[in-house]
């Protein structure tokens, strides 16, 4: 397959998530990034991550990825071929004391192995999607279930503020967000990520006290 570019996620995209973290409803899509060597797909496989860093939280979350090269007036249908599901690993109390502090939220979100992927699909259109659901199941038990549906900026206008701001093209990959329901994963986790009841991917986690770095997506 084509490289991975860039991967951009939405902050705050689910107003119950928002609340959860005591956070306030953005006007604007609240956009951040992942360094490529954070990315890593969940084939069943036991995935490292720091062990030593406070909490580690997963968000999991609808991931696109952009085929074309974006004109202005674009929609969703226009530019992405394809879709998975992730998961955006945040080291929450190392994102706690950057917010303090007014920082970049970089060190917290960008570590290896923090942005896992699931296959990918063939994109059937948004309003297919929005009719649909993505969930993780953690140790056997659903903890965060969302849709397309409850987002605050649909696909259409998150891909046109990325375009705009950042530049986007093919190779690209869009989180679009998590909804409530986030929580820490613990060493030993198992976790499957689930479209429409169905698994796309799946892994266990082991908190390490140091991280080599990341296996690359083939």
């Amino acid at each position: 397959m084509e490289s991975i570019r860039n991967i951009y996620c939405v902050g705050r995209n689910y107003v119950l998530h928002a609340a959860e973290l005591g956070n306030e409803v953005p006007k604007s899509p609240m956009i951040f990034s992942k360094p490529t060597h954070a990315l890593i797909q969940a084939r069943g496989q036991v995935i490292d991550l720091p062990g030593d860093r406070g909490e580690i939280h997963y968000e999991t979350e609808f991931v696109i990825q952009i085929a074309k090269p974006y004109e202005t007036g674009m929609k969703a249908e226009d530019v992405v071929d394809r879709f998975a599901l992730g998961i955006d690993f945040t080291l929450r109390d190392v994102q706690s004391e950057l917010k303090k502090k007014g920082h970049p939220w970089l060190l917290a979100k960008g570590f290896p192995n923090s942005a896992v992927i699931t296959e990918f699909r063939e994109f059937p259109g948004t309003e297919v999607c929005k009719a649909r659901s993505f969930s993780l199941i953690k140790n056997g038990e659903e903890v965060q279930r969302g849709s397309l549906s409850d987002m605050i900026f649909d696909l259409d206008t998150i891909i046109s503020f990325c375009a705009d701001h950042f530049g986007i093209g093919p190779g690209d990959l869009i989180y679009t967000g998590t909804p409530a329901g986030v929580g820490a994963v613990k060493n030993g986790d198992e976790l499957q990520l689930k479209w429409d009841g169905e698994i796309l991917g799946h892994c266990s986690i082991h908190l390490s006290e140091r991280i080599e770095g990341a296996v690359q997506y083939e």
